[in-house]
């Protein structure tokens, strides 16, 4: 094991990288086409998309650049956008930066090349460690790039070369893309029929909602994700729903927007929004293991039959819904279960191989686990220690003892249960425990989580004692950026949580399992407002189900004044993933229930669901009961929760009809008070923005302009990317309304400079409804309404088009719509077809006046 990281444990498949340099916009198509063709390889595409990664930029494709294995440039007519203060555009300096690596150059025939474009392929063309080729469309460049890769690889490389494996960033909470199926690193066998069959139902047949079902362990996830990788190019995109750590069918839905990038408003049904930001999308939903939330079947008919997306479920039983299309997956053949065993017993003892002396006990082997693949893995993970015949020996002599005791259960289920039970014997006491002890965890967790759960009584460290359950294959780990992140498959997490449940221990390490996450929310809490957040948020978008697991086993056990706690600390990150709703109900509940909670529990769960329907609606009648909670906050010394109730009041006197700007700006002096006399900068941050809005509404340009220029003139020690975002588009809004265009468009340019560094979508709408009013200023309408069109399509694809009523652009709107409808109605419609990374290259060319 590579322990030059502490902390990190390394699988035996390390996949070559491949990086993928080529313009966004003209070449989508192409960018999926090598998407494919490497997948197919079973290496890993390296690929920078604007705003899908919490990394600036240009810093992003750098590292990138620095641990990939293979250059691959595309290029057809455009150089690039240049960013400000860059000589060269980012297509050119990736290739300037690219390591002593092969490098593998397509060229799209094209007669109108940029000619900044042609001076860098007459560099290429002279470059000695360069290969390239013209072709002419996306369908030439997969054959062309599968057939060279395919090469290199022969010539130049042998895989597992040690070097460390390319990080998997956490998706940024908040963003538009698509949570993708999870990598799979090994080969599909013995399949290849049900492939086909899934290709015809959802390409050839068209069917709209496919359902896989087995017995747990058959494979059914594996052949979902080979389908994905299939049929993926032929989808608009593919998006990864794990519902196994979901115990409620009301949260399938909750779990699909935030793969899809919807965040729940609370102001439209959640159904609704999903139907609206799918509508005529043409994507693959990949549902995973459906069975224990199969009261959400009727939902997820509905979201099938409403859109144009295709759902692929995989679940131990049918939906039964109308529409459905089955495929029930069995057990191997016996030649392709054989060969499954020698694969993966090659991932732990690489020189294994079938042979005469040891055909016989890996067939016995087989037989024995009923040609169950995971079965299979786990009994094949044993050849480091065992041999085949000694694997085969234990098996035929214990298997069937296990078998008798789980009658009640169907045939193959009994015997990967079986299975599982014999692997686990084969553990050391402490290593056998601490698998039982991570069944509490719903979906993953971090290495100090597992440490906290396993407590300090152990003799080993948890990291070695995960280590023999990773080589055992009954835990699995995952890179995500700088942290490691273990996963068990929901077979091996049932039989743990059986297990706990039968030795009479779950509640206690249930009761471990929340208490880390009350401390985890605290220490969060407490930083992710501020230079940390990204960091953070990366971590709990991870652990929210470990989260949400762990507040509704406080709110079971009565714990209100600790559910409150946790729920509280994490107020901004539930916010922001759209999870208000949700927190809502949970506070409600204390307040309906919890008659044991402390006045202080009940008032902050008070506050909290009064405010979570002021955002909804605001609403005078609220005033009364936030002013109630903000006297007790500051009869009791809490100034951050007094000055967060008061901002509330002061919200519902903005956006009430009509406002009262007096009684607003009263009630946010006196928040902003509180919190800069607490010292805090980030809050502070908040409520000037607050002020700086209803300056601008009231048109009081002055007063907002002297409030956001002190802000932004100290953000740098800020560092809140959010905050520094939303305050650079309220002031880009005062200086369209003052007539500085130029002024506005440099806020808008930083600002969606930083929402798309950070992968925050709605900042990058915001920004592009600020543009669109300055290029509607100059004249120039086409742009104009294309930018406006692209901020109404991310808005849509969030499900939350009512965000745009934070926006200052409604008035510029209804002139427009009025004086040039035909021509800006035209631009819209086709700004409506950009996706975000060719917006905002749209957004960032120079804006000029068009004479009249």
């Amino acid at each position: 094991m590579n322990r030059a990281t502490p902390g990190l444990i390394r699988t035996p498949d390390q996949r070559l990288r491949v990086f993928v340099s080529s313009t966004l916009r003209e070449l989508a198509q192409e960018r999926r086409a090598a998407r494919a063709a490497i997948e197919r390889l079973a290496l890993a595409p390296v690929m920078f998309e604007l705003g899908a990664r919490p990394h600036p930029p240009r810093s992003l494709y750098r590292a990138y650049l620095e641990q990939s294995d293979v250059f691959v440039g595309i290029y057809w007519e455009s150089y690039g956008w240049i960013a400000p203060g860059e000589a060269v555009s980012g297509l050119e300096d990736e290739y300037n930066l690219a390591p002593q690596i092969p490098m593998l150059i397509y060229i799209k025939e094209s007669a109108q090349r940029d000619p900044r474009l042609e001076d860098l392929l007459d560099r290429i063309r002279e470059d000695d460690r360069v290969s390239y080729v013209t072709f002419v469309g996306a369908p030439e460049l997969r054959r062309l790039l599968t057939s060279d890769v395919a090469t290199l690889l022969a010539e130049r490389f042998e895989l597992g070369t040690g070097r460390s494996a390319l990080p998997e960033p956490a998706r940024a909470p908040g963003a538009t893309t698509l949570v993708a199926p999870p990598p799979v690193l090994t080969p599909l066998i013995g399949r290849q029929a049900e492939l086909s069959i899934l290709t015809q139902f959802l390409i050839d047949d068209g069917r709209r909602l496919v359902t896989v079902t087995g017995p747990g362990g058959v494979g059914k996830t594996r052949l979902a994700l080979a389908a994905a990788r299939e049929m993926g190019p032929r989808f608009d995109g593919v998006a990864f729903v794990d519902l196994a750590p979901l115990r409620d069918p009301a949260l399938v839905l909750d779990a699909v927007a935030s793969a899809v990038g919807v965040v729940d408003s609370g102001k439209t049904p959640l159904n609704i929004q999903l139907q609206t930001a799918l509508g005529d999308r043409r994507m693959l939903l990949i549902l995973d293991n459906a069975e224990q939330v199969i009261g959400a079947a009727p939902e997820l008919a509905r979201l099938a039959s409403n859109t144009a997306v295709s759902v692929l479920v995989t679940s131990r039983t049918l939906l039964r819904v109308d529409g459905e299309q089955n495929l029930a997956l069995g057990s191997l053949p016996s030649t392709a279960a054989i060969e499954l065993f020698a694969e993966r017993a090659r991932a732990v003892k690489p020189d294994f191989e079938i042979s005469d002396s040891n055909a016989s006990h890996v067939a016995k082997i087989c037989q024995a686990v009923d040609n169950l693949p995971l079965a299979i893995e786990l009994a094949a993970a044993r050849v480091r220690v065992l041999s085949p015949s000694e694997i085969a020996d234990r098996l035929q002599h214990t298997l069937p003892l296990l078998v008798e005791g789980a009658r009640d259960r169907p045939e193959r289920q009994q015997t990967l249960r079986s299975t599982i039970d014999w692997s686990a014997e084969l553990l050391r006491p402490d290593q056998h425990a601490l698998l039982l002890r991570l069944g509490v965890f719903r979906s993953g967790f971090a290495l100090d989580a597992a440490e906290w759960i396993n407590g300090e009584e152990a003799e080993s460290s948890t990291l070695d004692l995960l280590t023999a359950l990773i080589d055992g294959s009954l835990v699995q780990e995952h890179d995500r950026g700088d942290r490691t992140w273990f996963t068990m498959l929901a077979t091996v997490r049932e039989y743990a949580r059986d297990n706990l449940t039968a030795l009479d221990q779950f509640a206690q390490y249930s009761d471990r399992h929340a208490e880390f996450y009350i401390r985890l929310a605290a220490a969060a809490g407490a930083e992710i407002i501020g230079p940390q957040q990204q960091a953070w948020a990366s971590r709990l978008v991870d652990e929210n189900n470990e989260l949400t697991a762990a507040v509704e086993y406080l709110l079971e056990s009565r714990r209100w004044d600790d559910a409150v706690t946790l729920v509280w600390s994490l107020d901004w990150f539930w916010g922001i993933t759209g999870r208000l709703v949700e927190v809502s109900s949970w506070m409600q509940r204390v307040l309906d229930d919890g008659i044991e909670a402390s006045e202080r529990a009940r008032t902050l769960a008070r506050v909290e669901v009064v405010l979570i329907g002021v955002w909804r609606k605001p609403d005078r009648a609220s005033i009364g009961p936030l002013t109630e909670c903000a006297n007790y906050f500051g009869a009791h010394g809490d100034g951050r929760s007094e000055a967060k109730a008061l901002a509330g009041i002061a919200w519902i006197h903005i956006y009430s009809f009509p406002p009262d700007f007096d009684a607003a700006e009263e009630y946010l002096q006196q928040s902003l008070d509180l919190v800069e006399s607490l010292n805090d900068p980030y809050v502070a941050a908040g409520v000037r923005i607050m002020i700086g809005h209803a300056h601008i509404l009231r048109g009081n340009l002055p007063g907002a302009v002297e409030i956001l220029d002190a802000f932004l003139a100290d953000s740098g020690g800020i560092g809140d990317s959010l905050l520094t975002g939303s305050m650079l588009n309220a002031r880009g809004w005062a200086a369209i309304l003052a007539g500085d265009l130029d002024q506005a468009e440099e806020c808008f340019r930083q600002q969606i400079l930083v929402a798309s560094a950070i992968g925050h979508e709605q900042g990058v709408a915001y920004a592009l409804e600020g543009f669109f009013a300055t290029a509607v200023a100059v004249g120039d309408v086409e742009r104009g309404g294309k930018l406006l069109g692209a901020a109404e399509t991310i808005r849509q694809r969030k499900g939350n088009a009512d965000a745009a009523k934070m926006s200052f652009h409604a008035p510029v709107l209804r002139d427009i719509e009025q004086t040039s409808p035909v021509m800006f109605q035209q631009a819209r419609t086709m700004g409506r077809t950009l996706d975000t990374a060719a917006a905002v290259e749209v957004a960032l060319e120079s804006i000029e006046p068009v004479a009249s």
